[in-house]
């Protein structure tokens, strides 16, 4: 018998009515996250170097980019952390 995957877990969980609509709130805020790893990556710094980078500690780093924070960062911070990167912040607005 073939053990269930982490997709398999997760096509069936999302079945549940309450469950998907949980799952879609939060997929803005996960595609954010993604993204800050991809960009901190993509310039070759580790979190502790991008913590020097911004004059801040490795934790900070490491709370802006997981997907269990209780909080939201600033803008500035974002903006911050996408020119620590070599990258550009910009926000959009679509209906």
């Amino acid at each position: 018998m073939k053990r269930p995957t982490y997709a398999d877990f997760k096509k069936e969980a999302l079945k549940n009515p309450e469950v998907k609509k949980a799952y879609d709130a939060l997929e803005d805020e996960y595609k954010i996250k993604r993204e800050l790893i991809r960009m901190r990556k993509k310039s070759g710094l580790t979190q502790e170097a991008l913590a020097k980078k911004l004059n801040t500690k490795k934790s900070n780093i490491s709370r802006l980019e997981s997907f269990n924070a209780k909080s939201s960062p600033r803008i500035l911070t974002l903006m911050e952390y996408a020119k620590a990167t070599g990258h550009k912040m910009k926000i959009e607005f679509v209906e």
